[in-house]
């Protein structure tokens, strides 16, 4: 009879997901089939050997973090590995701190799929039926636009990718109703610091995109910063409970050497760095190109 070791590693094995496991100093001792399929790395290739070259994105990237830090459920960062064969593979990853019954750090997990394609824009996930995947469709074509005038007449473009730290909490403590209102609050707040040109909208449950027209990098980080700051002010009432309110924020400049699944893949990776470290955070990601008058 299989022991209980074997049965999770056999369970593991059938999951549609790619998964790897680290123990506490950040070894790789699992790798399942799953992984396998997606990388064309066997676990002969990875367990117990350097981290093959290619998989440094998707493995050193989480190496990298606060051994505690972990993304919010529903919070993946969009990841370009390369294939044992050499070609480009573009997954979605998320992090997971596995604990014992006591609380005790002993591992953590990087779960992964394949990214729909390669054309796909990286989007914030929205449950069934939230009513989010209208708006996120609107603000796509709307992207595309703005995006094209970017590429073709060098007008200045830039992203900020929004999501509200207390959002998760507040759904599960108070329910779905009290967190769209107070996304529907917060969205107000932000539509007031908002440039005349500038756009908003829904891009995930939790998350807001914003379509900025600032000329460089560090002038699109200070305005995200007016924004962070408006959101503190968005003081939110439920039931009597007041409840404070942050936003953790990245920020990404287009460039013309990218393309724009590649400038929300930054602006994502830089809000997610914005929640790991602590939230009411901004993040402006590397990279950007700055457009002033000639």
């Amino acid at each position: 009879m299989a022991n209980r070791a074997e049965l999770l590693e056999t369970a593991l094995d059938c999951l549609a997901n790619g998964m790897a496991l680290l123990d506490t100093e950040d070894r790789l001792v699992f790798w399942n089939r799953a992984a396998e399929a997606t990388t064309g790395h066997t676990s002969a290739d990875v367990l117990a050997r350097p981290v093959p070259k290619g998989l440094e994105p998707l493995l050193c990237a989480a190496l990298d973090r606060d051994p505690d830090a972990e993304l919010e459920p529903g919070h993946g960062v969009l990841v370009t590995a390369r294939h044992k064969l050499g070609h480009p593979v573009q997954v979605i990853a998320r992090i997971l701190v596995l604990r014992d019954g006591l609380g005790e750090r002993q591992g953590r997990a990087i779960v992964f799929h394949p990214a729909e394609s390669l054309d796909a824009l990286p989007r914030g996930e929205c449950g069934e039926g939230s009513g989010v995947e209208k708006s996120q469709v609107n603000l796509e074509e709307r992207i595309e636009e703005v995006f094209e005038d970017f590429a073709r007449a060098g007008v200045p473009f830039g992203v900020l990718w929004i999501t509200v730290d207390q959002a998760h909490e507040l759904r599960a403590t108070h329910g779905a109703g009290a967190c769209e209102a107070m996304l529907d609050k917060m969205e107000r707040a932000l539509e007031g610091g908002l440039r005349p040109t500038e756009e908003l909208g829904r891009w995930g449950d939790d998350e807001f995109l914003v379509l900025s027209h600032e000329r460089t990098p560090e002038m699109l980080a200070a305005h995200a910063q007016r924004l962070a700051g408006l959101a503190r002010t968005a003081e939110f009432r439920w039931w009597g409970d007041r409840i404070s309110l942050t936003v953790s924020i990245g920020a990404a400049q287009a460039d013309t050497a990218e393309t724009l699944p590649e400038l929300l893949a930054r602006a994502q990776a830089a809000m997610v760095s914005s929640i790991h470290e602590g939230g009411n955070h901004i993040e402006l990601a590397p990279g950007g190109q700055a457009c002033l008058p000639s």
